[in-house]
């Protein structure tokens, strides 16, 4: 499987560590960035992420940030992104069984490295079983109605069409 990793410059370590990790396995990973301890701001990566999954370009995603909250915030922006911020494997692997989510996202300053391993092992190693697909269903059709009064709403902005 494909999967995207990125963070920002607080979890900068945390996501060299599961790089590194992920590399003993047979998913093939694409670094988003950050590429150093330098500052950066996490939507910059979160979105680019997101627009990863959006093209078929990956499978997935793990992202990391100081909180984990931020980039699950800013992946969530992106339609028809789900993002779940997991810190326990259990919540790991029903972000994907329950909920599809395609991407996963941790908090450098609040998980340690084992059990990142395993937050993120747990998530690669299960697939959905469409269980709640009926619920998921319900989310892109909200989505897709949102989307589609934000770009009238857009087009009637611009005094266009």
């Amino acid at each position: 499987m494909k999967v995207a990793i990125g963070s920002d410059h607080n979890a900068f370590d945390l996501k060299e560590t599961i790089k590194e990790f992920l590399g003993d396995t047979e998913h093939d990973v694409i670094d988003f960035g950050c590429y150093s301890k330098d500052a950066i701001d996490y939507p910059d990566v979160a979105f680019e992420v997101s627009k990863a999954i959006s093209e078929g370009e990956v499978e997935r995603g793990i992202l990391f940030c100081g909180t984990g909250i931020g980039v699950s915030i800013a992946a969530n922006k992106y339609p028809g992104i789900r993002a779940a911020l997991t810190h326990d494997v259990y919540s790991a692997e029903r972000a994907q069984l329950s909920n599809n989510a395609q991407i996963i996202t941790m908090g450098a300053q609040i998980i340690g490295t084992e059990v990142a391993k395993k937050v993120v092992a747990a998530y690669l190693n299960v697939s959905w079983a469409e269980g709640s697909k009926r619920k998921i269903d319900k989310i892109v059709e909200k989505e897709k109605e949102f989307v589609s009064e934000n770009f009238k709403s857009v087009v009637k902005d611009n005094n266009c069409c």
